[in-house]
C-alpha cells in the first residue's frame, strides 16, 4: 500500500511538473515571444538563438539545458534531476506546439510585462515547488552560492544581467529592458509560489525513534543533525529533540523521510534565509 502511494505521488509531482512546463510555454508564445520581450536564464538564450538561426525553439531549449542537468543530478540529486528533464522537455514541446497560437496581449509594454511575468512565473514555480526545474541558470547558482559568498537569488541576477545583454543584440536595448522587468516580475512570482530559491529550512523533530530518523537522514541526504535535550512541560518526560537544517529542494525528501519513519512526529519547520561555514554543503539525494 506504501508504494502504492509513493507511486502516486511520484506521478502527481511529475503531472504538476509537466503543468507548469505547458503554463510557462504558453506564456512565453502567446505573450512575451510575438511582442519581442524574451526570458532569463537558458530560455531566454534559447529564445534569441532561435532568433538568430531559425532553429526551433524548444530544440534549442533541450539541447542548451542538458549540461546543467548533470550539474542538477550531482549536486540536488536524481529525482531532482530526473523532474526537471520532465519540466524541460514539457517547456520544449509545449513551446513547439504553441508556437502559432493567437498572442492575448499587444501593444501595451506594461501590460506584456506583467501578463507574461506572472504566467511564467507561475510555470516556473510550480514545477520548483514539485521538485523540478524549467532553467539551468538557477541549478547554475545554486551551485555557485556554495563556492562564492553570494545569495543564490544575487547569482541568478548577476547570471541574467548577461543574459540580457545577449538580448539586446536581437530585440534591442528596449527588448531586453522589457525583458528584465518581465523575468523580476517572473521572480517574485516564483518566489510566492515555491517560497524562494535561496535559502533553507530547518527542522525541529519529537520522535521515539531519535537514532533511526538521524542515521536515516544522514544515509539518505547526507545531512548531519544535532540533539537538545528537553523535558516535556506537562510529563516531565526527558526526551531527544531532532534539529536539522536541509536546502529548500531537499525539503520534500525530508518529509517523506520523516512520515516514512515515523507518521506521528512532531516537526516544525522554519525558514533560513542563509547558512554558512560548518559542513553544510549540496549532497546528492539518494
Amino acid at each position: 500500500m506504501q508504494k502504492k502511494q509513493k507511486k502516486l505521488l511520484m506521478a502527481s509531482r511529475a503531472l504538476l511538473v509537466i503543468i507548469g512546463g505547458i503554463i510557462t510555454g504558453y506564456g512565453l508564445e502567446a505573450v512575451l515571444i510575438p511582442n519581442a520581450v524574451s526570458d532569463g536564464g537558458v530560455t531566454g538564450l534559447s529564445i534569441v538563438g532561435s532568433q538568430l538561426t531559425g532553429f526551433p525553439l524548444g530544440i534549442l531549449i533541450g539541447i542548451l539545458n542538458i549540461p546543467f542537468i548533470f550539474l542538477g543530478y550531482k549536486q540536488i540529486g536524481k529525482s531532482f534531476a530526473v523532474y526537471s528533464v520532465i519540466g524541460i522537455l514539457s517547456l520544449a514541446v509545449s513551446t513547439s506546439l504553441m508556437h502559432h497560437v493567437p498572442t492575448i496581449i499587444e501593444g501595451d509594454t506594461l501590460l506584456i510585462t506583467v501578463v507574461g511575468g506572472i504566467i511564467i512565473g507561475f510555470g516556473m514555480g510550480l514545477a520548483l515547488r514539485n521538485g523540478g526545474a524549467l532553467d539551468g541558470i538557477d541549478m547554475l547558482a545554486v551551485l555557485l552560492s556554495r563556492k562564492l559568498p553570494f545569495g543564490t537569488s544575487d547569482l541568478i541576477l548577476f547570471l541574467n544581467m548577461f543574459v540580457f545583454i545577449f538580448v539586446s543584440t536581437v530585440f534591442g536595448l528596449q527588448g531586453a529592458i522589457l525583458s528584465a522587468i518581465a523575468y523580476f516580475i517572473a521572480s517574485k512570482v516564483i518566489h510566492i509560489v515555491e517560497e524562494g530559491l535561496s535559502g533553507s529550512k530547518t527542522f525541529k523533530i519529537i520522535t521515539e525513534e531519535p537514532e533511526i530518523m538521524v542515521e536515516t537522514i544522514r544515509d539518505r541526504l547526507g545531512r548531519g543533525a544535532t540533539y537538545t535535550l528537553a523535558v516535556g512541560g506537562y510529563s516531565n518526560e526527558q526526551f531527544k529533540e531532532i534539529t536539522c537544517v536541509v536546502s529548500r529542494m531537499e525539503e520534500r525528501k525530508m518529509k517523506e523521510i520523516i512520515h516514512e519513519l515515523d507518521p506521528k512526529a512532531f516537526v516544525a519547520i522554519y525558514d533560513v534565509s542563509e547558512v554558512k561555514g560548518g559542513n553544510f554543503k549540496k549532497r546528492d539525494i539518494h
